[in-house]
């Protein structure tokens, strides 16, 4: 099949080169030039495991080209995919669809024979079918239909996910544009993926929902951490013990300073403002909204009472920027939210992450960047864990230790052992476990 990827961000890059990988043909669009000569130089704009192995192989097979020209590439195309961003819109939370309905137009403006236009941006119930009239509006019904296909890419593992995915969601409704998809997909098809069929409405719902769910497990077992630490209990315990359940399953329960990224945030508010547009309310997808936020700055309060209640002029090693590891992506990290908060107390930061750093630099100020994982903390008054990059659930504790000059680490993602941690002199505070 030819496919068109409109959009070289995370979704249309990594979808695009994982279609190429695929065997079909495959063109990635977009307006930036100078992101599509790095690509086509070879050089890959995010981090992502093995992204870059796929890009070289596929280009260098034919499959995969990157070029800014989108009439010649819809022209070719049996199948254009629409992976541009949507972003929070300012005021109301909704999904910003701008970029979507640009391309929608522009796709329009340039098909000439029968083409599948397929949203894989993730996107508001009933875009699909505001993209259809974008489209009528330059050429007739007959040459195009619209179609719905999510994306569940985990930032760290999207090549995994995308190549081994649990399900794949297709929302088509007519025949032709179903045997395109089922090209399309026909390499999952033989290794027995479930692809699920349904309406457009459905199929956008789906990934709302999904997320929204997740987001909610997140935030329950942060607040079942919460409880733990009040009564005396171990959310880890706790979490194995409910995580068994079938009906529960153990993924997404593991408390922490709360959920940030590109997408948890970002669709749980365009969710729940879908629901006040359609008059449905969603209350628990608004809570889980606003306990994440709180919980995120009440983060900073456990590392200045881990100081005993004042951090004015400390130094404060802060290890991990990113929302989470294996990725660039600093959209909506707890970091984002903690450390100017620190800042703000009077703590003098010093940070350092594997990946993150070129990016937080533009988002954060006031604080020193490291060239390691130690650096940061020769003569620190504490350290805090926010990210659980492998690197650090490794560290030379007694190194730690003696560079510091105070003992005192604030481990937000609990991978260290309390015991352990007091066996070895340090002053240690985790979340919803016993210090």
């Amino acid at each position: 099949m030819r496919i068109t990827m409109v959009g070289t961000g995370y979704v249309g890059l990594v979808s695009g080169t994982c279609f190429s990988e695929f065997g079909h043909e495959v063109i990635c669009v977009d307006k930036d030039q100078g992101k599509i000569d790095r690509l086509n130089a070879g050089e890959i704009p995010i981090f992502e495991p093995g992204l870059d192995v796929l890009v070289a192989k596929n280009t260098k097979a034919g499959r995969l080209s990157f070029q800014t020209d989108l009439v010649s590439a819809v022209e070719k195309a049996d199948a254009v995919f629409i992976g541009v961003g949507t972003p929070s819109r300012r005021g109301d939370g909704q999904a910003d669809l701008t970029y979507v309905f640009q391309a929608a137009k522009e796709i329009g403006q340039a098909i000439k024979d029968y083409t599948v236009v397929v949203n894989k941006s993730t996107v508001p119930v009933g875009t699909g079918r505001k993209v259809a009239e974008i489209l009528a509006e330059t050429c007739t019904s007959d040459l195009f239909d619209v179609v719905s296909n999510p994306e569940f890419l985990r930032e760290g593992a999207a090549i995994e996910d995308f190549m081994r995915p649990d399900r794949v969601v297709v929302g088509a409704e007519t025949d032709k544009s179903k045997k395109v998809m089922e090209a399309i997909y026909r390499p999952l098809s033989l290794i027995q993926t479930p692809i699920l069929f349904t309406s457009l409405e459905s199929s956008e719902l789906t990934k709302y929902a999904g997320n929204a769910f997740l987001a909610t497990k997140i935030t329950f077992i942060n607040e079942i951490a919460d409880l733990c630490e009040k009564v005396g209990a171990d959310v880890h315990s706790v979490a194995k013990g409910i995580g068994l359940d079938g009906r529960i399953g153990g993924k997404f329960l593991h408390a922490g300073p709360g959920f940030g990224g590109s997408c948890f945030p970002k669709d749980t508010r365009a969710l729940y403002q879908s629901s006040l547009e359609f008059e449905a309310p969603i209350k628990l997808v608004e809570t889980v909204i606003n306990v994440n936020e709180s919980r995120k700055i009440r983060m900073a309060d456990r590392v200045i009472t881990a100081c005993g209640g004042s951090i004015d002029g400390k130094k404060i090693a802060v290890l991990g920027l990113t929302f989470k590891p294996n990725t660039d992506d600093m959209r909506e990290s707890p970091s984002l939210d903690i450390i100017p908060t620190l800042c703000k107390a009077g703590a003098n930061i010093h940070a350092y992450d594997p990946e993150g750093m070129e990016e937080a630099k533009s988002l954060l100020s006031d604080i020193t960047f490291c060239k390691d994982a130690y650096e940061p903390l020769e003569g620190a008054d504490a350290v805090v864990i926010i990210t659980e990059w492998n690197e650090f659930r490794a560290l030379d504790l007694d190194r730690v230790k003696s560079s510091m000059k105070s003992p005192i680490m604030v481990d937000l993602r609990n991978i260290y052992e309390p015991r352990e941690m007091k066996d070895l002199g340090f002053e240690y505070t985790c979340v919803g476990r016993q210090a």
